[in-house]
């Protein structure tokens, strides 16, 4: 797997546009004084794949809105 591509600030924002068109799938990490600050990877617009994807393959067991434990909070209450 190829590392991304560092770039300081000021040099992206010179060549903003250029790079956007040639940004490759590891993206371009950039930085400020030798720092990464931010991080620009390529649009993907494959997420609809997943929906419904685990449609049958798994199942529900107990109640969902609980959290599974017994509350002690009415006995101690009540004594």
């Amino acid at each position: 797997m190829k590392a991304a591509n560092y770039i300081g600030a000021a040099k992206f924002k010179k060549q903003c546009l250029a790079l956007l068109d040639s940004l490759d799938t590891q993206g371009l990490v950039i930085t400020r004084h030798g720092r990464p600050v931010a991080k620009v990877v390529p649009y993907l617009d494959n997420h609809g794949v997943l929906i419904g994807c685990l449609k049958g393959k798994i199942s529900v067991q107990g109640d969902l809105l609980s959290t599974g434990l017994s509350s002690n909070l009415r006995q101690s209450r009540a004594g």
